[in-house]
């Protein structure tokens, strides 16, 4: 072989590397979705330990609810992202292929209805003739709907708009509403001028029992199972970080800080919303309980009684028989905490 051959040959070989150099990185990309909810595991979206432990290039973008994450994810511009479970059960009974492969939190007193004091609201019996308002599908929009109907009323009876949580915000203070059912950081900024009525916990307890969970579009999970078990390897790091170790969690802590300029409002508020949370063990998660045991799987037993019910409320056309095949605990095999 001639110097120019050789030559030729050595840039072909260099320019075959770099292309599978550049495929290999393009694979190693994903976009994740977040909301604003305070979570141990957030403190690793801001400094970066996510990327770094799953060796990914990853993309995290902010979204005000589940139900825009899901829009995202069903465009494709989303692989991966924290959801509620009444969006959850929605976006599957219309067809998206997702999988829950973490549970973020299950029902506890993270979300809530507050009333604004004025309002005329002492208790659930003072509801009748109120105006009230959650995020669009939300887990607290369905929460708000089964509440309404335990107690007997319908949305004739109860006005209740489905509109993003900054504009709770705002019709709350302009006293155009008279409560809402929302998490933090609109949750903290009701309650300045209101009370809790009803808790996320106290609704789960009459019945509608929800959750909010990482998801991964079936394909990516089914392609990128080692990235899903790293990313759930991060959140029991930090999830156990805050079970055993409470100064490190609290509103002077360099966690909290990170949490208040990733998410919004101040340490202390964070350190506070974080004891709000309910959280589960990853042995937990990965009973039949939630997310083990296929159709057997409780989150997939919650997911279908959520899209029946939103079935009766007419915010989807049809209930699958089966919900167990959208989530998954793959992820929790094997992981270290």
């Amino acid at each position: 072989m001639n110097f120019k051959k050789l030559v030729a040959a050595i840039a072909i070989g260099v320019g075959t590397l770099a292309a599978a150099a550049v495929t290999e990185a393009a694979d190693k990309k994903v976009v994740v979705g977040y909301q604003t909810d305070a979570l141990p595991s957030s403190v690793a979206i801001a400094n970066g330990e996510f990327a770094k432990s799953t060796g990914y290039d990853i993309d995290f973008r902010r979204f005000n609810s589940g139900a825009e994450i899901f829009a995202a994810i069903a465009s494709g511009d989303v692989q991966v992202g924290y959801v509620g479970s009444s969006p959850f059960a929605a976006a599957v009974s219309r067809g998206l292929e997702v999988k829950a492969f973490y549970l973020a939190s299950i029902s506890g007193i993270d979300e809530a209805l507050v009333v604004r004091n004025g309002s005329g609201i002492e208790s659930l019996n003072d509801l009748k003739g109120k105006k009230l308002a959650a995020a669009p599908v939300s887990t607290d929009h369905y929460q708000l709907l089964a509440l309404i109907k335990s107690l007997g009323l319908t949305e004739k009876d109860v006005q209740v708009f489905a509109i993003p949580q900054p504009e709770i915000v705002a019709s709350y203070n302009r006293s155009d509403i008279d409560g809402g059912f929302v998490w933090d950081p609109a949750l903290t900024e009701l309650k300045k001028n209101g009370k809790v009525l009803v808790t996320s916990k106290d609704v789960a307890d009459k019945g509608a029992p929800t959750f909010s969970a990482w998801v991964a579009t079936s394909k990516f999970a089914t392609d990128n199972p080692q990235f899903l078990k790293g990313f759930a390897s991060v959140i029991n790091k930090y999830y156990a970080s805050f079970a055993s170790d409470k100064a490190a969690w609290g509103p002077d802590s360099d966690n909290a800080k990170s949490l208040a300029k990733l998410l919004g409002g101040t340490p202390d508020q964070q350190a506070s919303a974080l004891k709000n949370l309910t959280l589960l063990t990853p042995e937990v998660q990965a009973s039949d309980a939630w997310l083990g045991g296929g159709e057997k799987a409780g989150a997939g037993k919650i997911l279908k009684d959520t899209a029946s019910f939103l079935k009766e409320q007419g915010k989807v056309s049809d209930v699958l028989a089966d919900y167990g095949a959208f989530v998954t605990a793959d992820a929790l095999t094997g992981v270290s905490n």
